[in-house]
């Protein structure tokens, strides 16, 4: 018997946080997301994450920290690895919509935990916002 390993794509997501409200897009599951995307071979992480954030939302950010990693079992034969890292937003704009998404929403810290999404994402959230404060103190 020759091992095959499994294959799944690794996906890098940013927890953003704008007048301390987390950015947060809703996916044709009807789940609330980080903004984000799928590594390409050769790809930075950071640089991926970057664009995806621009091209998601309109902003400008720069990338921080990795916060978490996990797989997601999305569905039977659809699993990917997800990278959470912490992101500064460096713009006053409104979030734009993009093609990929359905909604944006700016949500408070104290929000976030009744939201339809998976809850490493939470955990990531929570993570970020822990960091951000003690990073004021």
């Amino acid at each position: 018997m020759t091992y095959r390993p499994h294959h799944f794509p690794v996906s890098v997501k940013g927890v953003v946080v704008q007048h301390g409200k987390v950015l947060l897009l809703k996916n044709e599951r009807d789940e609330w997301e980080l903004p984000g995307g799928k590594l390409e071979l050769g790809e930075e992480p950071p640089d991926r994450l970057l664009r995806e954030i621009t091209e998601e939302c309109g902003w400008e950010a720069t990338i921080g920290p990795i916060l978490d990693s996990w797989q997601y079992h999305i569905r039977e034969g659809v699993d990917v690895l997800i990278v959470t890292y912490g992101a500064h937003v460096t713009t006053e704009a409104a979030p734009v919509v993009s093609h990929e998404h359905k909604e944006a929403g700016l949500f408070a810290e104290s929000e976030v935990a009744a939201l339809n999404m998976p809850e490493p994402y939470k955990r990531s959230i929570a993570d970020w916002y822990e960091r951000l404060r003690e990073s004021v103190r």
